[in-house]
C-alpha cells in the first residue's frame, strides 16, 4: 500500500479519516525531514553556546520551573518526566484513538517547531505502520498542558517501558522491541516535553468524533424520512419556501435531503386526514440541521487544530527565538467537543419522539406495531432503551468545559477538561447511534403495515437491505438480537 507523506502543511480531516480507516503506512516529506533537522540542530546549538534557562530544557517542569539542571542530567531529566508522568487511570482507549494519536504526534513534529530529534519520529512512525499500539488509559488528562498522562502512556514503549498491543496482543514494550529488532531510545533534550506537550489524545478524538457525527446526521435524515412516510407523515413542512425565510444552511440542507429522499413516494401522495404532524417530525429540518451546523462549526476548529503547533515551549529557529507560551491548553478542543455532545445528543432525543410515536397505535398503526398486540408486546420495550439511552445522554451532556482546578501548585490554575469532554461525547455518539438503530428497526416494521403502498425508490432501497439483515417481527422474539443486527447495519451501511 502506498504510504501517505506527512508534510509540514499539516492534515485534513479527510486525510486522517483514510490514514487510520485504510491502515496507511505514513511516511515524511522532504519538507518536513529537512523542518524537523533545522529545528534539532538549532537547540542543540543553543544549548552548546548558552546556559541560559529554557523550560523543560535544562529546567525543571511546572512548578519545578525554576529549578536548573545540569547538562550531564538533561537526558535522564527527559526520561524522568516520560515515566513520572505515565499515571493514567481507567480504560484503555480504542485502538483507533491511538492510531490517531500517533499519526498526530508525527504531524506535530513535522512542522519543525519541536527541536527532536529525526530518530524520535521516525521510531513514531515505525511504531504506527508496524500496528504496535501503545496501551494508553483514559483518564488523567486535565486537556491543560496538552493531554500529559496519556501522551506519557503513548511515549512509554520508546523507552522499552509500558505495554503496547502487538498483532492482538497486550504485552510488554521490551518484549515487543525485542520481538521487533529495535533498540529503546535515549531521549535527547526537550523530546520528552515534546512527546508529552501536546492536543493529540483530545484531538485524535475530536476528530474521529467529528468524521462519526458527519456521517450520523446523515444517517439520521434517511432514518428520519422512514419514519416520516411510515408515520403517515405530511411533505409539506420541508418544501424550500419554508426555509429560505430562516437561511440556515443546515436546515435547507435537511430539508432538501428529506425531499430527495422521499421524491416518488406513493405514501407521501396518499390524502392525510390529518393537518399537521407532531414535532419530532415536522420540525426534523429545523432540528437536525442545528446540530449540522454546529458540527461543521466543530469541525472547522478541528481542522485548524489538525494544522497546529500544540508544543511547548515552541522552536522558532529562523527568529532565534524559544517561546514557552500555552499552546498545549485544550480550550478549543473542550468547547467544540461539549458543543459537538449537545449537536449528537440532539439527533438522539428527537429520533427517540418519532420511535415513541410510532409504537402508539396512532394514524392506522398497530399498538407497538404487532397485529396480537397483548399476547405481543412487540416493540413496547425497544422504545423504554431508546429512552434510557437519551437520558443518559442528556446527563452527558453537562459541559466540561466549564470546569477547573488547580494543578502543578497553582503553576497550571487553569485547566480545559477537554480529554473529560472527549471521553463523554465518545460516549454520546456510540448511544446516539444505538437509538438511531432502534428508530430504524421500529420505523422498518411500521412500514410493513402500510403494503403494498410503497415509499420512494431510495427509501424501499435501504429497507431493502436492511431486511437482509434484520426480519419483520410477527410474533415476539429475543428483540435484543434484531437490535444488535439493527446497529452494526447503522455502523457499516454504505452511504
Amino acid at each position: 500500500m502506498k504510504p501517505y507523506t506527512i508534510n509540514t502543511i499539516g492534515l485534513s480531516l479527510e486525510d486522517l479519516e483514510t490514514i487510520v480507516r485504510e491502515r496507511k503506512p505514513i511516511t515524511l516529506g522532504k519538507d518536513a525531514v529537512a523542518a524537523v533537522k533545522r529545528s534539532h540542530a538549532y537547540l542543540l546549538k543553543r544549548l552548546k553556546e548558552s546556559d541560559t534557562p529554557i523550560y523543560g530544557v535544562n529546567t525543571g517542569f511546572g512548578a519545578l520551573h525554576d529549578r536548573s539542571i545540569a547538562k550531564r542530567d538533561l537526558a535522564q531529566l527527559q526520561r524522568n518526566l516520560v515515566m513520572s508522568h505515565a499515571c493514567g487511570s481507567g480504560d484503555p482507549v480504542p485502538a483507533e484513538i491511538v492510531r490517531a494519536m500517533l499519526v498526530l504526534k508525527v504531524q506535530n513534529m513535522a512542522f519543525g517547531h519541536s527541536a527532536v530529534a529525526l530518530t524520535l519520529v521516525q521510531r513514531l512512525i515505525d511504531m504506527y505502520n508496524a500496528d504496535m499500539l501503545p496501551v494508553v488509559y483514559e483518564r488523567g488528562s486535565l486537556g491543560a498542558s496538552g493531554d500529559l498522562a496519556p501522551l506519557a502512556h503513548l511515549s512509554l514503549p520508546l523507552l522499552g517501558l509500558g505495554e503496547v498491543v502487538l498483532a492482538g496482543k497486550r504485552m510488554p514494550s521490551a518484549q515487543a522491541l525485542k520481538k521487533l529488532g529495535w533498540e529503546p531510545l535515549e531521549l535527547g533534550p526537550k523530546e520528552g516535553l515534546a512527546l508529552l506537550n501536546g492536543t493529540q489524545f483530545m484531538n485524535a478524538y475530536a476528530s474521529l468524533l467529528t468524521l462519526r457525527a458527519m456521517r450520523l446526521a446523515h444517517l439520521a435524515d434517511i432514518i428520519a424520512a422512514v419514519s416520516l412516510d411510515a408515520y403517515d407523515g405530511r411533505i409539506e413542512p420541508f418544501h424550500p419556501s419554508v426555509h429560505a425565510v430562516r437561511p440556515h444552511p443546515g436546515q435547507a440542507m435537511v430539508a432538501s435531503h428529506i425531499r430527495d429522499l422521499l421524491q416518488g413516494s406513493a405514501l407521501m401522495r396518499i390524502e392525510k386526514l390529518h393537518v399537521q404532524d407532531p414535532y419530532s417530525f415536522r420540525c426534523i429540518p429545523q432540528v437536525h440541521g442545528a446540530s449540522r451546523d454546529a458540527i461543521a462549526h466543530v469541525a472547522s476548529v478541528v481542522q485548524r487544530e489538525l494544522e497546529s503547533v500544540t508544543d511547548n515551549p515552541t522552536v522558532f529557529e529562523d527568529e532565534d527565538r524559544v517561546i514557552s507560551a500555552g499552546n498545549f491548553h485544550g480550550q478549543p478542543l473542550a468547547l467544540s467537543l461539549d458543543f459537538l455532545a449537545i449537536a449528537v445528543a440532539e439527533f438522539g432525543s428527537i429520533s427517540e419522539r418519532r420511535t415513541y410515536k410510532l409504537i402508539g397505535g396512532q394514524r392506522g398503526l398497530p399498538p407497538f406495531l404487532v397485529a396480537k398486540s397483548g399476547l405481543n408486546s412487540g416493540f413496547m420495550i425497544p422504545q423504554y432503551t431508546s429512552a434510557s439511552l437519551v437520558s443518559a445522554n442528556k446527563q452527558r451532556c453537562m459541559p466540561n468545559s466549564v470546569d477547573t482546578i488547580d494543578s502543578s501548585n497553582g503553576q497550571e490554575d487553569h485547566v480545559s477538561m477537554g480529554a473529560a469532554a472527549a471521553i463523554k461525547t465518545w460516549a454520546v455518539v456510540h448511544d446516539v447511534e444505538r437509538i438511531l438503530a432502534i428508530e430504524l428497526f421500529t420505523a422498518t416494521q411500521a412500514l410493513e403495515f402500510r403494503r403494498p403502498t410503497k415509499s420512494s425508490k431510495a427509501i424501499e432501497g435501504f429497507v431493502a437491505a436492511f431486511r437482509k439483515r434484520v426480519p419483520f417481527i410477527k410474533d415476539d422474539v429475543v428483540m435484543h438480537e434484531p437490535m444488535e443486527a439493527a446497529l452494526e447495519f447503522v455502523r457499516t451501511v454504505a452511504l
